[in-house]
């Protein structure tokens, strides 16, 4: 566990977006978490931690540009906080192209772990950074839409916004099967 020295507070503030209310917290040269606040679990900051949106002044201009669709890439200071391979991970994340997608088992591929896809899945499903470390962007092996710790309908509305060929989800893909065997919707 790396420690932080006292004289390096942490900051946080919440900001309202296309996607929700989301907490943002850091010290005062670097981002380190991104948590969507709309969800069935919102972080509460700790007793310690300071309100302040000063030090979130480029990480909210930049959120702004990406959901007003001016932005396709984050250029900000991060210090996400994780294992060896949950860091490598998020690092093949970012070199992830704005509106694309890949499955977790591709991404293991280019992590030099071709049956990693699971171990992938959990180290992405940990990421303290989403939408500035983009993963939204990984989808299952049969194109549809798997877990997102905001919600799959956050995730659909972010690739949406990107422009993403598949915006398809697990229910979809089900319905899609039912219809193609001539068993009825339901309602």
């Amino acid at each position: 566990m790396r420690m932080r020295p006292a004289s390096e507070p942490t900051y946080w503030y919440e900001t309202d977006t296309a996607v929700g209310r989301l907490l943002l917290a850091g010290a005062a040269q670097a981002l380190r978490r991104v948590h969507f606040q709309s969800g069935p679990h919102p972080m509460r900051a700790a007793p310690e931690w300071r309100e302040d949106a000063t030090p979130f002044a480029r990480v909210l201009a930049q959120l702004g540009e990406y959901f007003s669709g001016t932005r396709r890439a984050f250029t900000l200071r991060l210090a996400p906080e994780g294992t060896a391979f949950q860091l490598a991970v998020w690092e093949a994340l970012r070199a992830i192209p704005y509106g694309q997608t890949v499955s977790y088992g591709e991404l293991a591929r280019r992590l030099g772990d071709a049956g990693g896809a699971r171990a992938v899945g959990l180290a992405n499903g940990a990421n303290p950074l989403p939408i500035i470390v983009p993963c939204h962007r990984v989808i299952g092996a049969d194109g549809s839409l798997t877990g997102f710790g905001g919600g799959l309908f956050i995730k659909r509305a972010l690739l949406s916004l990107e422009g993403a060929a598949c915006v398809a989800d697990l229910f979809s893909a089900h319905e899609s099967a039912r219809a193609a065997n001539g068993v009825p919707a339901r309602d």
